[in-house]
């Protein structure tokens, strides 16, 4: 069922397919034009043809949301609080902080810390319902003090809708692809545009991410979910169930074991297969540990972290927390046998929208500072300027800037 290579045929199975954006941003365009020109009417008419919304607006109204917040089980709201939690204060942990300092005798310098005005989080909708999502994109933003918080689905779910009211999400709208990119993007007079638009989708709405990011802010470009384990031993139960964990996504999901095990490698695999047998989402699972998968024997656990750098995995499992230090590239980093990446996926804090397709050689997860500026301060005393009057004005008339130079001279004129 799921090959297993030696490490030098890693390459066929680490070297990622191209996310073909090309054709879906060819399918967007029009829906794009046709949204920043026609505003509503354009955007109910894509969401009552894709979204099959039934309805006069995609807004939701907060007596809708209260209503399947009630239709919720205690056990749910239970666990989404306790999530909700932990994921609110990591959020916190993440934010920068105002600061300022004498650099120089009359010279101060610092750093402000302000919100953005208005955010959008996008939760898929298709084949499962992602509340989770709805936590890890909105509760960064409020954790930041962004003003409104938007957030938008298409065909929410009950779990969905209820959790923006038990989240107290500011405005709901039930819309998704293209169409709600754009409408967050250009603003229409029910949606309003958006500083920043966040969240996983399909290649349609990765699409129009893509083509609307000068308009916009997003956080990035999201490909096909993937996890990269790292193990010398170990149970192989527990490994095999974390790989279906992510293939059970997507077909298109990918989840590779690095070890140096051969013994540990054949009982994974047969884990795999026994395992999917009676899993629900095999279907799913099963094509993506056959397309995209595969164990991968290396000379040693330091050659498999290699191997996992070049790859730089949206999720990375290691053995232990010593082999942190010899991480370069990942999304986010589970340590342990005791953290799965489930746990992550739900409840212990960091955030689960992650960079993938090598986006992790650039950046980490969505984080609470995705929703702040940073904006730098600096104040000087006549003195300081006095002193940094030489240094500014020569470099000034090298770049042939006289007004810059000119500017600082005029202040050490004295008065007539």
């Amino acid at each position: 069922m799921i090959r297993i290579l030696e490490s030098k045929d890693a390459g066929r199975i680490l070297k990622r397919r191209a996310v073909r954006l090309a054709e879906a941003e060819q399918t967007v365009r029009p829906i794009l034009d046709a949204v920043r020109k026609r505003g509503d009417k354009a955007l109910v008419e894509y969401a009552r043809r894709l979204d099959g919304l039934d309805r006069d607006s995609v807004a939701v109204p907060p007596s809708e949301l209260a209503a399947a917040r009630r239709r919720l089980s205690r056990e749910f709201r239970d666990a989404l609080a306790q999530a909700a939690a932990n994921v609110r204060e990591f959020a916190r942990l993440q934010l920068p902080e105002p600061k300022s300092r004498s650099i120089a005798p009359g010279l101060r310098v610092g750093q402000i810390v302000r919100p953005l005005d208005t955010v959008a989080a996008y939760i898929p909708g298709g084949r499962y319902p992602l509340p989770s999502t709805l936590m890890m994109t909105v509760i960064p933003a409020q954790a930041a003090g962004v003003k409104t918080v938007c957030a938008c689905s298409p065909r929410p779910a009950l779990e969905t809708l209820g959790a923006a009211a038990l989240l107290n999400v500011d405005r709901f709208f039930a819309m998704g692809g293209a169409h709600a990119i754009a409408a967050f993007a250009y603003g229409t007079r029910t949606v309003p545009k958006a500083d920043r638009i966040v969240g996983p989708g399909n290649i349609y709405v990765a699409a129009a991410k893509k083509l609307l990011a000068g308009e916009v802010g997003i956080d990035f470009i999201a490909g096909p979910t993937e996890i990269l384990i790292v193990a010398r031993d170990g149970n192989p139960a527990w490994i095999a169930a974390d790989m279906l964990a992510q293939a059970e996504h997507d077909v298109d999901a990918s989840a590779v074991l690095l070890t140096p095990s051969k013994r540990l490698a054949l009982a994974v695999a047969r884990e795999i297969v026994k395992q999917l047998a009676d899993l629900p989402t095999a279907p799913v699972a099963r094509q993506a540990i056959r397309r995209n998968s595969a164990i991968i024997l290396t000379g040693s656990v330091d050659e498999a972290v290699e191997l996992a750098n070049e790859f730089a995995p949206e999720h990375l499992s290691i053995p232990e927390a010593a082999l942190l230090r010899k991480v370069r590239h990942a999304g986010s980093v589970f340590i342990g046998p005791a953290s799965p990446e489930a746990a992550g996926d739900y409840a212990s804090g960091p955030n689960h929208v992650l960079p993938t397709s090598g986006a992790a050689r650039l950046r980490g997860g969505l984080s609470a500072a995705d929703f702040v500026k940073v904006i730098s301060t600096q104040q000087l005393t006549p003195r300081a300027l006095q002193r940094l009057a030489p240094a500014i004005t020569i470099l000034a008339r090298a770049e042939g800037l006289e007004a810059h130079a000119r500017s600082v001279e005029i202040r050490r004129r004295k008065k007539s």
